[in-house]
C-alpha cells in the first residue's frame, strides 16, 4: 500500500507540473493560420465579413494582457488571480502552496506515514488545492458575470435611447448592477476617467474575463465604431443572442445532469463499500488480502 501510495502521489505531482509547463498547441496554432489564409483569398460572404471584423480589431491598439505563448507562466498565474476579483497577489498564493504542503508533510509523519509518502501527498496537494480553489471562485465568478451580463446590456440600450452617451451609460451601469457586472464595469470607467480610451479600457476587461459574452460586446462596439449604425438596435440583438446561448447551455446542462450523477455514483461506489467495510469490521477486508496472498 505505501509503494502504491508513493507511485500515486509522484504521478499526480508529475501530472501536474507536466500540464503547468506545457507549452501552446503547435496544431492549434498551425489551423489558427490556415484559417485565416483560406479566409483571406475566400470569396464566400461570411469569410468577407470575418475579415472586415479581423481588420477592425486589428486597427486597435496593441493589448495590454499579451496572449498565449507570449505570457509568461507568472502573468498567467497573476492573471487567473485577477479573474477571481479577489485582491490577492502571487506572494500569498506561493505562502498558501508552501503551507498546505507542509502542514500535511508533517501531518502524516506524525501520524506515522513514510517520508516519501508525506513529501508526495504535500506536494500534490500544496500544488493541487490552492490551484483547484483559484479555478473554483473563478468559474464561479464569471457564471455570476455571464448571468448577469444580458441585464447590463439592457441598461445600456436603455440608456442609449434615452439620449445619454456610452460613457454615461457605462457608468450608470456600474452603479445599478451589483455583483461582478458592476464591479468590471466600475474598473472601465475609473479607467477612462484617468485618461484611458474607453475602447482599450473595455479591451482590458475582456482579455482579464476571458468570456466569449464580453469579448463580443467589445467586438459589437469595435465594429460600430468602424462602419456606424444603429448602436442602440445592435445592443439589443446582441443581448437577445447572449440569452439565447445562455439558455442552450442550460438545457444541454440539464440533458446530461442525468448521466453525469449516475457516473459519479456508480464511480464512488466501490470506495464508498471499502470504506463503510472497513469502518466496520477490518479483519474481514484483512482476511480476503491474506487468502489472496
Amino acid at each position: 500500500m505505501e509503494v502504491i501510495a508513493i507511485f500515486l502521489g509522484t504521478a499526480g505531482v508529475l501530472t501536474l507540473l507536466f500540464f503547468a509547463f506545457a507549452g501552446p498547441n503547435v496544431g492549434k496554432a498551425t489551423s489558427r493560420r490556415l484559417g485565416v489564409v483560406k479566409a483571406r483569398h475566400s470569396d464566400n460572404a461570411t469569410a468577407l465579413v470575418e475579415q472586415q471584423m479581423r481588420k477592425a480589431i486589428a486597427a486597435r491598439k496593441p493589448l495590454n494582457y499579451v496572449a498565449g505563448a507570449d505570457m509568461s507562466r507568472i502573468d498567467r498565474l497573476r492573471l487567473r488571480l485577477a479573474k477571481t476579483g479577489k485582491k490577492w497577489t502571487l506572494a500569498q498564493y506561493f505562502y498558501a502552496s508552501a503551507g498546505i504542503a507542509f502542514v500535511l508533510f508533517a501531518v502524516l509523519l506524525f501520524k506515522g506515514a513514510p517520508i516519501y509518502l508525506g513529501l508526495a501527498v504535500g506536494l500534490l496537494l500544496g500544488l493541487g488545492l490552492p490551484h483547484f480553489i483559484v479555478s473554483f471562485l473563478i468559474n464561479k465568478r464569471l457564471m455570476q458575470f455571464t448571468t448577469s451580463f444580458p441585464d447590463a446590456i439592457d441598461l445600456l440600450v436603455r440608456g442609449l435611447r434615452s439620449g445619454l452617451p456610452v460613457s454615461e451609460t457605462l457608468n450608470v451601469v456600474a452603479k445599478e448592477i451589483p455583483g461582478p457586472v458592476g464591479e468590471e464595469f466600475r474598473m472601465v470607467t475609473e479607467k477612462i476617467r484617468i485618461g484611458k480610451s474607453m475602447e482599450d479600457a473595455l479591451q482590458d476587461t475582456a482579455d482579464r474575463l476571458g468570456t466569449a459574452e464580453f469579448q463580443f460586446f467589445v467586438i459589437t462596439l469595435a465594429i460600430q465604431r468602424e462602419t456606424g449604425g444603429n448602436l442602440s438596435e445592435t445592443l439589443s440583438n446582441l443581448s437577445d443572442v447572449l440569452r439565447k446561448r445562455a439558455q442552450m447551455k442550460l438545457k444541454i446542462r440539464a440533458m446530461s445532469s442525468e448521466s453525469k450523477a449516475s457516473a459519479y455514483i456508480i464511480g464512488s461506489l466501490p470506495f464508498f463499500v471499502f470504506g463503510m467495510v472497513w469502518n466496520v469490521n477490518q479483519k474481514y477486508l484483512a482476511g480476503f488480502s491474506m487468502s489472496r496472498a
